[in-house]
């Protein structure tokens, strides 16, 4: 059976230590609580101490029994500041003249031990009013306890509510919101002082994107509200891509050193993500704590919220591991005059407070003159809390401090609420009366709706503006132990999506080794000009860099899809911008086009000299034996050919667009059917020797001649029919040169295109098979010869441009086009008409009708 804990100030006297006298004690034994007397009394209970029972902190061995034996595991100073915080609201309130004015607060101070086999142990010393333990009697003939404050532990809380509701107490909590507490059904009466975090999970989201770090770790406390923010960040950072490298639940019971833990934290130390958000309970953060001392994540940026004060506080050694780190608190208020009453409060204040003289022998080896313990050194004049160790900030308001203090003046309001009702209802006598029941103060404390002297609305009202202020604070840690939370921003949230972030960088102190801001992805960033490729089985953040495709662009970082680029514009070489493509074309002032305006300019000159040689030549044996009118057609449609080949050179328009192929298919057809008509003629010319011959009838007839307009007027029934269906039109080819929009002409309908080209090649075709049959008649004058291998260039230039033709683009497509002209016009022109102007301008003397006959006759001989 546990006896009741009594607790002894050892309080260590001066001690010579060259004297090497032993150190005495001072005992002083003292009760479980801590007492003030007033009209109406609030009991409080504070955790100062972290106990648990000695069985949890080894391996159970089924070999022994279970120790039960009590232990205080560790004092937590820092949180004596919340009873500092008291003290002080009970006390502004007793000297308000307006605020319950004629009656006076009292307390019942406990500690709050955090232990599941003694939690309810000084709640029950409470409800006995006695410091025996005799549960459901009370000893107290009328109590004057209105009220707890109770828990930073929300299952702290929620033990002491369990048995608190059996007789209708309040009990206000001053630790973070925890949303288990805020159901009315299993704990009416029970009051959160903090308001809700659920955008804390926004806040911490919102910093993560604002230093780029989208691979974090995330680690929770293994309870509900652990798993609700887990759920609730999981749920942000999908939103806003952000991905998680591992998480980890951190649990309140564990073994101390297990195998899994210290994988664990030597996991976080190792793992890519340089950012970890802490959010857990306290009993989970002390075995983080413990383990921390032998795997410090130096390197590392935490983020954490600010009840991580206690661990942060109190455990030295782990000052290294959250050096750099942010805290987000709640924004509040400065409360004037407690920082006055921090820096002069001393125990000789509160004598009764035995807490409060331990704490201050801890600190400065000494106590205040008066405190009446033998003799311990007497501290000088101007000791204060704020020389206290610089590992324990004294001084820097918590939020739970912060909370306390207006929980204390809810309780205030309320009870002020309940004696003005009772003057407006007409009974006076039952105002002078300080003693109220507990269960009277639930409907006021629901409404209680007050503005503290911070300046800062409280309310337990439901339906009040859903806002919430963050501080951001940045862990500075220094050598000696001293530790600084500077602010360094804050993050507002209100009603749907609207927040905002504020921060000052170059306040910022980051961990230890890193000199600017640190990074945390998974994957480096793309630049402009690649996008992300995610890879197969890992987080979306995990990706592959990858150039955009021909034809697109990337202008930011970390795009996940390329931009085309338009029509007419092109990416540059790193594809990070689309820059405007020149429009090109085959130009006069091309080296390519005025290659072939030249070539084209002086066969017609060489064209129109050779016809202007047969005109004057023209009564000439050799000009009269090849009929002289084909061969000035000839020599026509030959020149025709050459200057058509400029309707495609220079800018494409309606007019040449219509022209360009219409012109050359009719030019070439009346060509070729001219040297069909030649053809024809030379062997009709042959068969028509013997006298009486049908054939001679037709030669002297000129049906050769009538090959011609049949030619081209089946060719001019294509034409008409393509422009009639499909014309030719200007377009533009802005994907075969790159950088360039190639204006150019769509010859419209294909198939009829290829119908003109078709029957042109058919006719060369059978000119050359004609010419090939005639080329060995005997004849001084026969040009059959001529006209074969005339033909045959003719049909080779064209069968060799249809696979060039079909294999370029743009502007060299015309420029082949031209060529295939011009090569194919010289050639008819050099192999038929060159021998001819040899003879005629070289050797005259056989352009003479007496050679002719000589050399018929010799042939006939």
């Amino acid at each position: 059976m546990l006896l009741p804990v009594m607790f002894l100030c050892l309080l260590l006297n001066a001690w010579d230590s060259s004297q090497g006298s032993p150190p005495q004690y001072c005992y002083k034994p003292l009760g479980p609580s801590i007492d003030a007397d007033g009209d109406l009394l609030l009991g409080a209970f504070f955790p100062l101490y972290y106990m648990k029972p000695e069985a949890a902190r080894i391996r159970l061995s089924f070999l022994s029994q279970p120790n039960d034996e009590v232990a205080a595991d560790r004092w937590l100073w820092k949180n004596y500041q919340y009873v500092l915080a008291f003290y002080f609201a009970i006390q502004e309130i007793n000297r308000d003249h307006h605020l319950l004015p004629n009656r006076s607060l009292g307390f019942q101070l406990y500690s709050a031990l955090a232990s599941n086999s003694l939690t309810l142990l000084n709640a029950l010393y409470w409800l006995t009013g006695d410091h025996s333990l005799t549960p459901n009697y009370s000893c107290q003939t009328r109590s004057k306890s209105v009220v707890v404050l109770a828990g930073t532990s929300p299952v702290f809380s929620a033990e002491m509510g369990t048995i608190l509701e059996l007789y209708k107490i309040p009990q206000l909590t001053y630790g973070p919101f925890d949303p288990m507490l805020n159901d009315k059904k299993q704990f009416p009466s029970l009051y959160q002082m903090a308001t809700s975090d659920s955008s804390l999970a926004h806040a911490m989201i919102s910093l993560l994107l604002h230093f780029g770090w989208t691979w974090v770790g995330l680690l929770v406390s293994d309870d509900m509200k652990g798993e609700q923010f887990n759920q609730a960040i999981r749920a942000e950072m999908v939103k806003r891509g952000i991905c998680l490298a591992f998480t980890f639940k951190l649990h309140e019971t564990r073994t101390m050193y297990e195998k899994t833990e210290t994988y664990f934290l030597y996991s976080v130390s190792i793992s890519s993500a340089n950012v970890h958000i802490l959010y857990s309970n306290i009993r989970s953060l002390f075995t983080l704590e413990h383990l921390g001392v032998y795997y410090l994540t130096l390197g590392k940026v935490w983020l954490m919220t600010a009840k991580w004060d206690i661990v942060v506080d109190e455990t030295q050694h782990m000052l290294h591991s959250f050096h750099g780190g942010f805290s987000f608190s709640p924004h509040k208020g400065k409360i004037p005059g407690l920082n006055t009453f921090l820096k002069t409060v001393n125990p000789s204040h509160y004598p009764e407070d035995f807490h409060f003289s331990e704490l201050w022998f801890h600190f400065f080896r000494c106590l205040p003159a008066g405190s009446g313990c033998g003799n311990i050194g007497v501290c000088p004049p101007n000791v204060s809390l704020e020389f206290s160790p610089g590992h324990i900030d004294m001084l820097t308001v918590s939020d739970s401090s912060y909370l306390v203090y207006n929980a204390v003046y809810a309780v205030a309001h309320a009870l002020h609420r309940v004696f003005l009702e009772k003057v407006e209802m007409g009974f006076p006598e039952d105002a002078a009366q300080p003693l109220i029941l507990p269960w009277q103060l639930h409907p006021l404390l629901r409404t209680t709706q007050f503005t503290n002297n911070a300046g800062i609305d409280v309310s337990f009202h439901k339906g009040r503006t859903h806002m919430e202020d963050y501080d951001i604070q940045n862990i500075v840690s220094f050598p000696a132990g001293l530790r600084l939370l500077v602010t360094i921003g804050k993050f507002s949230f209100r009603n749907g999506s609207d927040q905002a972030l504020a921060i000052r960088e170059d306040m910022i102190e980051w961990p230890v080794g890193l000199k600017e801001t640190p990074t945390s992805v998974c994957s480096q960033s793309c630049g402009p000009g690649l996008r992300k490729m995610p890879e197969e089985g890992r987080a979306v953040c995990c990706y592959t860099c990858v150039s955009c495709a021909e034809g697109e662009i990337s202008n930011q970082t970390d795009a996940e899809q390329c931009i085309q680029c338009p029509e007419q514009e092109y990416p540059n070489t790193e594809r990070t911008h689309c820059l405007h493509k020149l429009v090109t074309f085959l130009d006069f002032h091309d080296s390519l086009g005025i290659a072939l305006a030249c070539m084209a300019l002086s066969l017609s000159v060489v064209t129109a000299a050779v016809l202007g040689i047969f005109v004057k030549h023209q009564d000439t044996p050799i000009v009269k034996a090849n009929n002289h009118t084909l061969s000035y057609m000839l020599l026509i449609s030959l020149l025709l050919c050459f200057l058509c080949s400029f309707l495609f050179i220079g800018r494409p328009n309606t007019a040449t667009c219509l022209l360009r192929q219409i012109t050359f298919a009719l030019v070439f057809t009346l060509a070729v059917s001219a040297v069909l008509a030649k053809t024809i003629t030379v062997v009709l010319a042959f068969k028509a020797m013997k006298p009486g011959r049908t054939m001679r009838r037709l030669l002297v007839s000129g049906a050769p001649n009538a090959v011609i307009p049949i030619c081209f007027l089946i060719q001019l029934t294509l034409c008409g029919i393509w422009l009639a269906t499909s014309p030719p039109f200007v377009d533009t080819d802005a994907h075969s040169e790159h950088g360039h929009i190639i204006l150019l002409c769509n010859e419209g309908s294909i198939t009829a295109f290829y119908c003109v080209l078709g029957f042109l090649g058919s006719l060369a075709l059978g000119t050359f098979t004609v010419a090939f049959l005639a080329r060995k008649l005997p004849d001084t004058f026969n040009e059959a010869k001529f006209l074969t291998f005339s033909m045959l260039v003719f049909c080779s230039v064209w069968v060799t441009f249809l696979p060039v033709y079909h294999s370029t683009k743009g502007k060299v497509m015309v420029a082949v086009e031209v060529s295939s002209i011009l090569a194919s016009g010289a050639g008819l022109l050099g192999c038929i008409f060159a021998p001819k102007c040899y003879i005629i301008l070289i050797k005259p003397e056989r352009n003479l009708l007496k050679s002719l006959r000589k050399s018929t006759f010799s042939k006939g001989v």
